[in-house]
């Protein structure tokens, strides 16, 4: 993949370089990856790759609604940056589920950052399953799309790994979700609002703060 140019939001006359992406991303992933010259490479080919993947979200956005979020910078924190933090306390992993991934998050960020992984993404509504399907195309990703709901899929399909977001109906999605996960269930929230207590058969840990915010924090959920 040739390298990407500065990405322009849309309409908001701003460029954001990959670097510029990278520096708004080092709270989220502690500075970016440093010691081996490898690891270098790998943050650059991500950053690359992101720099794709914002300039997609940017169009498509204009045409749906991917995200309420239109300031390519908060994009960049919010989706990529959080999606990132997710990935990097994803432990050993071989399968993940992306639970109502939306636009991507955090299944594509992740998949980027953990290329070893086998990512299914899971959304229902079909304009943005086709965003994801144009996105993995885009980046040479070899990520799933589930078009569809959770619950359609196969009974005996489980993941090592379900992470997830804000969707409809938390308590029906979280308790499918434990359904679907050996291992654990990752969900990005608030700290007020702790999703995964009674998720029968899981211990529930502390959660994380998220970097920049008062309220959002992941919460980690490991199998009994």
């Amino acid at each position: 993949m040739e390298a990407p140019g500065p990405v322009r939001g849309w309409g908001l006359g701003r460029v954001l370089t990959a670097e510029a992406i990278g520096e708004l991303l080092q709270p989220y992933v502690q500075g970016g990856p440093a010691g081996t010259a490898d690891a270098v490479e790998d943050w650059a080919r991500i950053l690359g790759q992101l720099s794709v993947y914002l300039e997609l979200i940017l169009k498509w956005n204009a045409r749906i609604n991917l995200t309420a979020i239109r300031s390519p910078e908060e994009i960049v924190r919010r989706h990529f940056g959080e999606s990132l933090f997710v990935g990097a306390r994803l432990g050993a992993c071989e399968t993940l589920l992306d639970f109502g991934s939306g636009a991507g998050f955090p299944g594509i960020p992740i998949q980027l950052m953990r290329p070893e992984v086998a990512v299914t993404l899971a959304e229902s509504r079909s304009r943005k399953a086709a965003f994801l399907q144009e996105v993995l195309r885009t980046l040479g990703l070899r990520t799933e799309v589930w078009a569809g709901r959770v619950e359609g899929m196969p009974s005996g399909r489980r993941f090592d790994v379900v992470a997830m977001r804000a969707v409809e109906d938390m308590t029906a999605a979280v308790a499918e979700a434990g359904r679907r996960a050996k291992e654990r269930v990752l969900v990005l929230g608030t700290a007020g609002f702790p999703v995964l207590a009674g998720v029968e058969g899981f211990s529930v840990g502390e959660p994380v703060a998220l970097p920049g915010s008062d309220e959002s924090v992941l919460w980690i959920a490991r199998r009994r």
